[in-house]
């Protein structure tokens, strides 16, 4: 069975949108899930998040599946910078500036060169979710993100940023895209 992380936003906490819904069907099919909550907005860095994924560093690896949202997906990139995965599903993400009142405190994660061949050799399977209509960020980073990994870029219809408010309180595709890594 697969170990799977799942990594909410800026704001964020492991209780939000359709984080917990996911968790409880990964447990349904015998996975085990993580969802840390990591210090946001206060304590925001690179350098907090690595500490706190830290923790669970002795479940990073090769058979590790990672799902993230938003300022997750940068962050994951940054994980895969060092550990292997099985497969990462990056979901509404961007590298770069985001272009919305969130850069500041998302540039230690973003703003930065990437390794991308290495984040390609830790992990040869990824999946780049990304909605028409995300008020927060424009639907070209999501294609930027896929094609830098070189993937094509899922995008969904109407989703905005794939939370609460956009009625995402369950991902079924999201679910289907992932049970072959599982």
């Amino acid at each position: 069975m697969a170990h799977i992380f799942i990594i909410h936003g800026v704001e964020g906490h492991p209780e939000e949108n359709w984080l917990p819904w996911l968790r409880k069907e990964a447990e349904k099919l015998g996975h085990t899930v993580t969802v840390p909550h990591f210090p946001t907005p206060k304590n925001q860095t690179l350098a907090h998040w690595l500490s706190v994924i830290e923790e669970y560093s002795e479940f990073l690896t090769p058979a590790t599946v990672l799902i993230g949202h938003s300022l997750g997906v940068p962050f994951i990139l940054n994980i895969l910078e060092k550990y292997p995965a099985k497969a990462a599903v990056l979901v509404a993400g961007f590298v770069g500036k985001a272009g919305n009142h969130f850069d500041e405190g998302m540039a230690t994660f973003a703003q930065k060169p990437f390794d991308w061949e290495r984040i390609k050799n830790n992990c040869q399977n990824f999946t780049v979710f990304h909605s028409d209509n995300d008020p927060y960020i424009k639907p070209e980073k999501g294609r930027e993100v896929a094609a830098q990994l070189g993937v094509e870029l899922t995008l969904v219809k109407g989703a905005a940023h794939f939370n609460k408010a956009a009625g995402y309180e369950t991902f079924d595709l999201l679910l289907k895209k992932i049970k072959p890594f599982l």
